[in-house]
């Protein structure tokens, strides 16, 4: 190719180092065919700490001036070219030679096959035919590609989780980058998916933070996105009740979080000011334990129909106290109980003003119900206590 022809993919090449430097978290490689007659030398790209140019068997570290240095004398030695910029979810391919330098862009989510997987009567908002390599490595697919039986029901409460998430973002507004805090993380399936649908599908910046309290989940996570290159997470072993994250969430949730682990959750949550937080609870033991109402003796003496209410007074007391502290809250049955019988979700988006109306109804819950409400406890208490479920669990029911 000539000087002129190498100038102009000079100028492409640039921008895309730049896009490279930009969306460093979700960068995947550059590569490059050159071409002579039929026989085609290709070279890769990628970028660490340096620029890494991998190309006649040969890797080198440098920097971006240097790595134009080197390409433009391949160039030179070339009839024709093809560059491959890579990164999650998109695709920007150069083509050169001497008549003509184009350049076009590529949606790698559309470009896979479009398999129309649907269980219990829905198409999934991240189909698994588009997301394969991602459901592959948290376990959700088998080898054959399909959902395996025992994962049906965890995938179909994500899916719907990520779906109804798109309301949620449209309350909070546009941000140059979505903060999202995954609060008990456990195997962080939900945190997982839902970045693959922000950024993958939606074309969104995002920054994912999971925290969990058990090293061995924290771990597997860690290992978990190296694998599928997700440098936008990141994941943390800490204790909810004390630790606070040094930005400011735009998200916090929390899926099927056991009993108490959702107030944690949620006091997280209301200690950062998230902008919005949303939370599937689970398993109500705390208020459980502690309520008593005399007018209610005769339903409540039947242990299946005092549990059934404690759901409800648990999240109805959680509702109250996050109405207290800022936040609008709204409630709904986010999935079938078909699928699981904990399918209420607390959708809660901070306006900053808080309601003195939500603040005396929640004392005066607390005092007819004789309930000291864990969410309160632990925003209060200057030491928490860890929670201690088994290394494995993922928090789920």
């Amino acid at each position: 190719m000539n000087k002129k022809t190498i100038s102009k993919i000079n100028l492409f090449f640039s921008g895309l180092l730049g896009r490279m430097e930009e969306n460093r978290d979700f960068f995947k490689d550059i590569t490059i065919q050159f071409k002579s007659g039929t026989k085609i030398f290709p070279a890769k790209i990628t970028q660490n700490d340096t620029i890494t140019l991998d190309y006649q068997a040969v890797k080198r570290e440098t920097d971006k001036n240097g790595l134009w240095d080197i390409l433009a004398e391949e160039f030179l030695k070339y009839d024709e070219a093809k560059i491959i910029y890579t990164e999650r979810g998109a695709k920007i391919v150069i083509d050169a030679n001497d008549k003509k330098v184009n350049m076009r862009h590529e949606d790698a989510v559309e470009a896979a096959p479009q398999t129309s997987v649907v269980q219990t009567g829905r198409e999934y908002v991240v189909n698994p035919a588009l997301a394969k390599e991602l459901l592959t490595e948290i376990g959700i697919l088998a080898k054959n590609g399909k959902i395996k039986n025992d994962k049906i029901r965890k995938y179909n409460q994500i899916d719907y989780f990520v779906e109804l998430m798109g309301g949620v973002l449209k309350e909070i507004g546009e941000r140059d980058e979505y903060v999202i805090l995954d609060a008990a993380c456990g195997k962080s399936y939900l945190s997982f998916v839902l970045n693959f649908y922000l950024r993958e599908i939606l074309k969104k910046k995002c920054r994912f933070i999971g925290v969990d309290y058990s090293k061995t989940v924290i771990d597997a996570s860690k290992r978990m996105a190296k694998n599928l290159g997700y440098n936008n997470m990141e994941f943390i072993q800490e204790d909810l009740t004390t630790w606070t994250p040094n930005v400011r969430p735009d998200i916090v949730v929390s899926l099927h979080a056991c009993d108490t682990a959702t107030d944690m959750a949620l006091g997280l949550g209301i200690r950062s000011q998230s902008r919005a937080i949303v939370s599937v609870p689970c398993c109500h033991k705390d208020i459980l334990k502690q309520y008593s109402y005399e007018p209610f003796e005769p339903i409540m003496k039947y242990g299946i129909l005092k549990a059934r209410l404690a759901d409800t007074l648990t999240d109805g007391i959680r509702a109250a106290y996050l109405e207290s502290m800022g936040y609008k809250v709204s409630m709904i049955e986010y999935i079938s109980p078909l699928e699981t019988p904990k399918n209420i979700m607390i959708r809660a988006v901070y306006t900053g003003k808080k309601s003195a109306k939500a603040k005396e109804d929640y004392e005066n819950l607390k005092k007819i119900l004789h309930v000291e409400p864990a969410i309160e406890r632990f925003l209060k208490e200057k030491h928490g206590f860890k929670i201690t479920m088994g290394e494995e669990h993922d928090y789920g029911c």
